[in-house]
Order: C-alpha cells, then structure tokens, then sequence
C-alpha cells in the first residue's frame, strides 16, 4: 500500500515539538506471518459463493446506475476481511495495470482481530479475484529442489495460496467500508454531517458534478496529495453511498473535525508554532503586486503572517497624529487585525491544517480610519473615506487594489435611502476624478442578543445599516457552513443556523421599500452562533468562527471572528485574488464576476414558498460566490466578458434624448444547440455598471433622481428577427424597460425584479434550439438625473459597463470547446446604434 499522506484534519501534528495531538488511524503493513492453515475445498468454496455474490451485487448495482450522477470508470467496491496478522498482504490486492487498474483505497482494522481492505474494481475486471480462488482450488504451483545427495525432491502448494487463504472473506463495500474515523462519530441514518471525502487522484472534478446533482455541499478548498484530493462535504451517508454507487471518486471516508476551536485550545508557544510552520511555508508575492485595502482599526505590522505581505509604507492612518497600529483593544477589540488575517489568507483553520506551500497572490493595505479612543463624527465618515482611499493612492498610484470597509452607522433609519457615507461611496467608485474603484461594504450586524426562536425572521426586519445601501459598493452578508462544536464545554448546544443559511447576525433588505437596489448583492462565510439550552439565546462558540490573526502577538497569533465583518473581508479577499489573476480588469467587472459567480444554497432555495424571489434576493442576495467560477469555465460553461462604454444621452431639439444602445452578436455553436433540440441550457447574464450619484431629500421626481442614469439588458427572444427586436427596443427606449414578452418566458428572476440599482443579473433556462435563435444581447440606456438636469453639463458623456454571459448545458454535453473554437479567433461583434 503506498505511504498514506499527512492526515490534515483528523490528525494534528504540533510543527516543532514532536508531539501528536490527535489520534493515528490503523497502518497497514509490517512482516506478515505464515499462511493460515486452511481447509483447501472448503475454503475455496466458501470464497467463490462470497465473490460470486459480490459480483452478482456489482454487476446489478452497475446496472441500475442514476444517468445524471454516474461518472468515471463503471465498477463497484469490494471490502475484504483479513487476520490482522496477515494485513500485510493487503498490496497483493492490488492489479497495478496501465488500462482499468484494480487499486486498493482504505485499510482499518476490526473489532474482531480482522482488518478490512477495501479495493475499485473496473466492472472489466469484475472476474478477477474468482480467477484467483479457482486457480487456488485447482492448481499448484510446484517446486524442484536438489538435495545434497543429489536427489530431487518435488513440493506443491496451491496457486495463489499466499493471497487467498489469506481472505477471510468478501463483501459489496457501503458507505461505512470507507469510513476510517471513530466509530461513534459516524452520523444516524438520515442525518447530514461534514465529511472529509478523500478522492481517488484525478477524480475531484466528476465528484463534485455527481454532488451538485445530489445537491451536496462542497467546499471550494481542497488538499493535494500524490495519491489523493480531499475536500469537505457536507452530506448524509445515503449521499455519500449514491456517490460511490454511481463514480469511481471516493477512496475513503473521514469526520470533518478541523474546528478554529482546536487552536483556540492551544496555549500561546503552541499556538506560535502553528503559526511559525506557516510562515516557513509561506510563498509571498511581489511588492507591486493588486492588494487589499483595508479601512478599520488599523493592524499589526510585526504579526509574522502579517509582515510578509504589508510593506510599512502601505500602513496609514487617516489622520497624521494617530498611531498606525491596531492599538485600541477595549474600544475596538483588534477588529483590523482580525480582518487582515481573514483579507489575506481567509480562515485560518484550513490553512494551518494543510501541507506544502502556501502562495498568497495578493497583499494588503492598512488605512486606520477609527480613533483608539472616542469616535470619529458619523457626518464626516463620507470624507474620512474618501481621504482615506486617497492616501493608499498616493503611496501605490499603479497597484490594482480592492477597498474593504466593515465598518457601519448603527440605526436602521435610512433603509435603503441614500446617506451623505453611502452617496459618498458611490461618487468614489463612479470615479469622476477617472479612477473608478472597486468597493466591498458589510451589510451590517444585529447588535442585540439573538433569540433562537426568532431566526431568520427577525433578520428580515433588521434593516442593512449605512453605507451598505450604496448602489455602486458591494455589499456583503453573511452566510455559515459551520455547524460542528467539537468543545465538549458546550455539550448539549447545538448550530443555530443550518448548513448553508444566513449567519445569525446578518441584516438584509427584506423591509426596505421594493424600488431601492437588492441589497446584500452576495454572501460569504461569516461563522455561526451556538444555542444555549438552558436559555435559547445564540452565543459565540469559537469553533463555529473563523481563526484568524490576533492584535497582542507577545500573548498568542491567532483569535477567532466573524459575522458581515469577516464575510466582506472574504469578498474583498476574492476581489483581490480576481485582479492577481487578470489585473486590468475594471472594477465593474471584478464585481460583476464575483455577483455572477454566486450561487443559491439548497437552504437558501428551501425557503422558496415562504419567502418570494424577491424576499430571497434582499436576504441572501445572488448568493455564495465561488473564485473558480469567477476565473475560469468548467468543461460545460463557457463564459463572454465584455468591457465596453456608450453615450447614453444626446441633446436633440434643444432635449436630452436616449443616444445609443448597443448590441452583442453572441458566438453560439448555432448548429450543435439545434441538433441538442430539448436539451436543456442555461444562459446567466450579469451586467455591472456605476452611476454617479444625486443625493437628497428632494422627491422623486425624474429630474431629481438619485442616479445619473440607467442600463438594462435585453435578450434577443427566438421569434423575433434582429431587426423587428431593435425596432421595438429603440422606440421603448429611455421610458422603460422592454416588457416582457409571452416568447421570453424562463426567467428566474425576470425584468421587473433585476432592474434595480446598478446591478443586474438573471438566468434563463430553455431549450438548446430556443437558446440558438436567442444570440443577441441588446444594452439600452433608461433616463436619470444626467438626462432631465441640462445644467449640469452631463449629457454626451460616456458610461462604461460590463457584460458577463455564461452558457451552461447538462453534464455530458460538450459546448466548451465548440464555443471556444468560435470565439478565439473573432470578438463578439458590437454595434452601437443611435437613436
């Protein structure tokens, strides 16, 4: 059996000091002992009528295999049981052969003196182990040796002696074969849990598509190891055994129990050790390279995780007297430091937990904007803001940079209305003075103790606190997958929060007035609430935060943290790795990618029925972003970036008219999508865009209208030619929105929701000859302040947008590489036309 890895969660290892802190799971191996006496026939026999039925199950289970969920390699798993005496002829289980190897996946031992061996078998090698038993039961392999007198003397012992009397039997391996964690930790039927699913190499990507199908949670990270990837899942055991009965992915199965609460529990030197075996394994980018920029309580430059990605220059302070450090631990509790760790390396537990190097791509950039004692004036927020981006401009003028602030007004009275912080933001990230920026802004936290009983209804009436309802920021809530408390302190107390739902303290939008945007945009992790009880009040529970780095490092380097705060530094975190990647992107792009890479949880969607679309927007947002959809296509997405601009308004008889709408001619593979006929598709479309604001209290009439202007989108419907479809478009245009038309049906969200603020997203879903007919994407300008208020000068500027359109088709269907022939060699075309 090859070396196992590093087991990364079930097992810890203090770096440094030689000490283990977790348990050891069984290793097979060591010098074997003699062959087991057996009974030849009746031992034969025995193992034929077992692995008869073995195959007899196999072969049925290969046959009854679920169409959507099936991948790889079809086969089924065998769980042989061997005297642990003998566990070290396991390997010989093994057939190590180039087309459709037989491999061996996990070995633990019994209760009863017995190990189990559990092995892939290809279904074209389903025979394979009754050969060897009917070669035991009939045939010897027979020896000559020479004696010293000369003579020779014959001895015979059976074929494959060494291998089969060794088995004591066989059986068709269940979910609980792989499973190699304690036995009393393996869930209850029907309850779902986090799994460690170590992964047979190379199989990652068709386990995850079978899990989305069985709508298995996956987290995004995942350990690399010759032999094996491991992700976490969360997930019933049924789940996990449809997934073994239908890929050849799972190799073996173990409890999540890496929780922040384990390092919690260390003291400081031990805590530094984690912390100094990091460091040593840290791979930091360039000085230049995008950043970060973080607007809080300051941070700590001599944090080791820290220092190696904070260049002293990039430490400020809005004001000049103030110290630069994150010096206010009464006041503020660290609140900046926390969230650098978070900024630069997301939760801690999973990278302390891992092996090899660590490459950060991006840095970090620390304007302190809070005092470290009193507080600033609420009126001036919108100026301390703006001075404070300035001044991280000023020191890197070039550096690509994603703005962090996590940092509200308390009070709900605004809900939704723009303030002078949130107009504020939004004039920054519009950019007039030609640096448009790239913000992420928390949506807020309940402040006041959580009731259990209240959850999630009362998060619908805590409104998103200011400056979280600019329309140009991104703002950020937060959602959990943490549910495990491993702290036996807390026996008896459960997760408030579901595996996949909003984090307790998170506010939304539910109560704003329906014509303000959909706010939060989108949610990332943000940790979960333990339950008293005794009392049925929420509590913080260390191992359902997030680890993190600590302020005061001569006490110890890690702490723990939370709610919108930490979820906005992950989102400012993506934003920045997005930009590491492809650093010219616009802005409106970065946050376009991120809305468009988001996805609904199953716990999200449960709620469908209860709660409306629109109910689930303005609480959750699009969802739980995912970098690898962000950057890249899968093998049956294929995703259009567009980065373009047009002059939304014209002077025409001494009035602003609409000017130009443009349209994207999309390069669809027109012939394939016909001959898929029914097969169904989808189509995403995410359009970005800043508008420059109008704040004020001054009625809603056109010409005093918060934004500048608008943009929306239109799909070209497939009965309609092009020009019939911009015909109809340019004399609607600059009124309203086109209306819905009875052939444009499939929309998840639809035209009369998404067209809200300065962000727009939905998801059509048809047929694959519907969608061929449907490839243009038409961008028309709807009125605002620039158009009805002449005196300011604003007509015939140009806006900038981007366009984001996603194809996706049913697993089996290959339009990534047709698409992708078309679209290389030519751009999408684009044709402004004037109205």
């Amino acid at each position: 059996m090859a070396d196992e890895p590093a087991r990364p969660h079930s097992h810890f290892y203090l770096p440094g000091s030689g000490k283990s802190l977790g348990y050891t799971a069984y290793s097979a191996g060591g010098g074997g002992s003699a062959v087991p006496p057996r009974d030849r026939a009746a031992h034969a026999a025995q193992l034929t009528k077992a692995l008869t039925d073995v195959v007899v199950a196999g072969e049925t289970l290969i046959a009854a295999r679920d169409p959507l969920v099936a991948a790889g390699t079809p086969g089924f798993y065998i769980e042989f049981q061997l005297p642990a005496d003998q566990a070290d002829m396991v390997d010989k289980l093994e057939r190590k052969t180039k087309n459709f190897p037989i491999e061996l996946v996990t070995v633990q031992p019994m209760d009863n003196d017995f190990v189990a061996a559990t092995v892939f078998v290809p279904e074209s090698q389903r025979n394979y182990y009754l050969g060897k038993v009917q070669a035991y039961q009939a045939e010897d392999n027979v020896r000559e040796k020479v004696q010293p007198d000369g003579s020779v003397v014959q001895t015979s012992k059976p074929k494959n002696e060494r291998l089969v009397a060794s088995i004591e039997t066989a059986r068709l391996a269940v979910a609980r074969s792989f499973y190699t964690d304690s036995a009393e930790l393996f869930p209850v039927a029907g309850a779902a849990a986090w799994w460690e699913a170590w992964l047979r190499k190379g199989t990652r990507e068709r386990f995850e598509t079978a899990a989305g199908i069985l709508n298995v949670a996956v987290r995004e990270t995942c350990l690399e190891f010759a032999e094996r990837d491991v992700v976490i899942v969360h997930a019933t055991a049924e789940d996990l055994g449809r997934i073994i009965a239908n890929t050849d992915t799972i190799a073996e199965l173990r409890m999540a129990r890496d929780t922040p609460g384990f390092f919690m529990g260390l003291d400081g030197g031990e805590q530094h050790l984690w912390s100094a075996d990091l460091v040593d394994r840290l791979d930091p980018c360039e000085a230049d390279a995008p950043a970060v920029c973080l607007l809080d309580s300051g941070t700590t430059l001599g944090h080791q995780l820290i220092g190696p990605l904070l260049n002293a220059a990039d430490q400020q302070a809005y004001d000049a007297g103030w110290a630069v450090e994150d010096l206010s631990a009464l006041v503020h509790g660290g609140h900046g430091t926390q969230l650098s760790g978070i900024a630069l390396y997301g939760d801690l537990t999973d990278i302390l937990a891992s092996v090899g190097p660590i490459t950060v791509k991006h840095r970090l950039e620390s304007v302190k904007i809070l005092p470290d004692h009193g507080a600033n004036d609420p009126d001036l927020y919108g100026a301390i803001t703006a001075q404070a981006i300035s001044r991280a401009e000023i020191v890197a003028p070039n550096r690509p940079r994603a703005i962090c602030l996590a940092i509200t007004s308390p009070g709900d009275h605004w809900r939704g209305r723009p303030s002078s912080w949130s107009a504020q933001l939004d004039a920054l990230a519009f950019g007039r003075d030609e640096i448009p920026r790239i913000l992420t802004v928390a949506a807020g936290n309940i402040r006041e103790p959580i009731v259990a009983a209240d959850y999630p209804s009362r998060n619908d009436l805590m409104p998103i606190e200011s400056p979280a309802q600019a329309w140009n920021a991104l703002t950020v809530g937060a959602f959990t997958e943490k549910s495990v408390i491993a702290d036996t302190t807390y026996a008896g107390w459960n997760a408030l929060a579901g595996v996949g739902d909003l984090t307790p303290r998170s506010r939304t939008s539910v109560s704003w007035h329906r014509d303000w945007p959909l706010k939060p945009d989108i949610v990332f992790e943000g940790g979960n609430m333990g339950v008293d009880p005794a009392s049925g009040f929420g509590d913080h529970v260390d191992d359902l935060a997030l680890l993190t780095t600590y302020r005061n490092i001569a006490e110890r380097p890690f702490t723990t943290t939370g709610d919108t705060s930490a979820a906005t530094a992950l989102a400012a975190r993506m934003a920045a790795r997005i930009l590491a990647e492809r650093p010219t992107l616009w802005p409106e792009t970065v946050r376009g990618l991120i809305v468009h890479s988001a996805e609904w949880t199953p716990a999200m969607t449960g709620y469908l029925g209860e709660i409306n679309k629109a109910g689930l927007l303005r609480r959750y947002g699009f969802g739980v972003p995912s970098l690898a959809r962000a950057i890249g296509s899968l093998d049956n997405d294929v995703t259009m970036v567009v980065e373009d601009s047009l002059s939304p308004f014209k002077i025409a008889n001494s009035k602003a008219v609409t000017d130009e709408l443009m349209v994207h001619e999309l390069v669809w593979p027109r012939e394939r999508l016909l001959e898929l006929g029914g097969t169904v598709v989808q189509l995403r479309i995410t359009l970005s865009y800043f508008v420059e604001p109008n704040p004020g209290e001054r009625g809603q009439s056109r010409r005093h209208s918060y934004a500048s202007h608008g943009l929306r989108f239109a799909l070209k419907p497939a009965d309609e030619k092009l020009d019939t479809f911009l015909r109809r478009i340019t004399s609607e245009a600059g009124t309203r929105p086109p209306p819905r038309q009875g052939s444009d049906a499939g929309w998840t969200i639809g035209p009369q929701l998404r067209h809200r603020g300065s962000l727009h997203g939905d998801i059509w879903e048809g047929t694959a000859a519907d969608l061929a007919e449907r490839n243009s994407i038409v961008i028309v300008p709807t009125g605002g302040w620039w158009r009805e208020n002449l005196a300011q000068e604003r007509v015939g500027e140009r806006v900038r947008y981007s366009l984001i359109a996603t194809i996706r088709a049913a697993e089996g269907v290959d339009l990534y590489s047709e698409i992708s022939a078309q679209i290389v060699p030519q751009v999408p075309t684009e044709i402004a036309i004037e109205i």
